[in-house]
């Protein structure tokens, strides 16, 4: 005799906190924006060799930042899905 058992994780979030947690990725969405442009602004005005390779390394790492904050803000459907392309 086979038994199933359907394993069910409830998730028990208020509302208030999954209004914070939705305020908080928008925050950190709108802020990583800025460093972003920032961190082009930067690059745009060095000629340094060390410093274009600072900003090269400093865009990159914010370009992670923000794909990770968009793929959050997927998991709970804040985003539309053309907006993560």
């Amino acid at each position: 005799m086979k038994i199933c058992f359907r394993q069910t994780i409830y998730n028990h979030q208020t509302i208030d906190e999954r209004e914070q947690q939705m305020n908080s990725i928008l925050a950190d969405l709108d802020k990583t924006r800025r460093d972003l442009e920032d961190a082009y602004a930067g690059f745009d005005n060095v000629t340094d060799p060390d410093l274009i390779d600072c900003y090269i390394y400093e865009v990159n790492s914010v370009l992670k930042r923000y794909k990770f904050l968009l793929e959050q803000a997927a998991k709970i459907n804040l985003l539309p899905e053309e907006e993560l392309v």
